[in-house]
């Protein structure tokens, strides 16, 4: 079998596996949340409802019936491609609840993973390139600390240096809250304005960005300094590599044009599957931050039991990491020729 062939029988079988993926996350979602304590009804109504209220609430909203007739319906309703309706935002479609947050967390995370690139991929060249020397055990040093530090906590710490005591950024939220934000176009708050014209909007928005987007960054780049330099430095002892240089090159061109390309194809899955796993919510940064995206409003809805919506959301993040995933292994294919299927 020619390798064209086998990639693209390798591409149909993951995309026919891809409805099986996201029925196995749509069902398990779909049990926990009924597998946790607590009662919709009470988060909804409050504890102190009378019962008879509480009742006609749960058959209004079909969670009287038995387990099995509230999963088929969910099943049906993702079939018409329904995510369904909000129990706890006055009767709002979960689809539209996941237009009008899941912008913000685009914007959060495509500036999250550029720092998190800039800042580990340049350790990581820079520690590969001075092998057993203090800069390369500052490398190592630097991605276990990074990889081993709570998000949560760093970003307290953040805002508690640079937002309470130095007041040099706002400690939460997106935009300030007596000022109006950009007219949407593409929800990103930082495109808006620029297609706007309106450069202090712009300023402002990325005022707003800077501390939640370099936490989050900052933490993720010790997962591409710690590959980049592990690859980079096995690139560097390779074959190619000596042969390159007994031929007179300069190292600083071996170093970028013939060792780093292949040093970072392992980076480009990590990256797709990174940044899918962040468009999935970057929950914790967000919670901390105050960001209004939508790992935000999935941790509101976990906390409240509102089931349609933590159910809605979770199917959006799956299509999207299977979508990435399937993505990845095709660019992977394309700029690897060694890979097989």
């Amino acid at each position: 079998m020619s390798r064209a062939k086998a990639l693209q029988y390798y591409i149909l079988n993951r995309l026919l596996l891809a409805p099986l993926m996201l029925w196995a996350i749509t069902t398990l979602v779909f049990l926990l949340l009924r597998a946790t304590p607590g009662d919709p009804a009470d988060a909804i109504l409050g504890n102190r409802a009378p019962e008879a209220q509480k009742e006609a609430l749960r058959q209004s909203l079909g969670l009287s019936n038995s387990l099995w007739i509230q999963y088929l319906d969910y099943l049906k309703m993702l079939l018409h491609l329904d995510l369904g309706t909000s129990l706890t935002s006055q009767g709002l479609p979960v689809l539209d609840i996941v237009r009008q947050h899941f912008p913000a967390t685009v914007e959060l995370t495509f500036f999250g993973m550029t720092v998190a690139l800039l800042i580990g991929v340049s350790i990581g060249i820079f520690s590969a390139s001075h092998p057993n020397t203090v800069f390369d055990a500052f490398g190592r040093l630097f991605g276990i600390i990074t990889y081993a530090i709570p998000l949560f906590w760093m970003g307290m710490v953040f805002q508690l240096i640079f937002s309470v005591q130095l007041g040099w950024f706002p400690g939460g939220t997106r935009f300030p809250i007596n000022a109006t934000p950009p007219p949407t176009f593409t929800g990103l708050y930082t495109l808006d304005s620029l297609f706007n014209g309106n450069f202090e909007q712009f300023t402002t928005s990325v005022h707003y960005l800077a501390l939640p987007a370099f936490s989050l960054g900052l933490l993720l780049s010790g997962i591409f300094e710690r590959i980049v330099r592990v690859n980079l430095k096995q690139t560097l002892k390779a074959d190619y590599v000596e042969a390159a240089r007994a031929r007179g090159i300069p190292e600083r061109k071996i170093l970028f044009s013939h060792a780093l390309k292949n040093a970072m194809i392992p980076v480009i899955t990590v990256l797709g599957l990174t940044f899918a796993a962040l468009l999935g919510g970057a929950v914790l940064t967000e919670v901390t931050f105050s960001w209004p995206g939508l790992g935000q409003r999935l941790y509101e809805a976990i906390s409240l039991r509102d089931y349609p919506t933590v159910q809605g959301i979770m199917v959006f993040f799956g299509v999207i990491v299977v979508t990435v995933s399937i993505l990845i292994d095709i660019v992977n294919a394309l700029i690897d020729p060694r890979i097989r299927y």
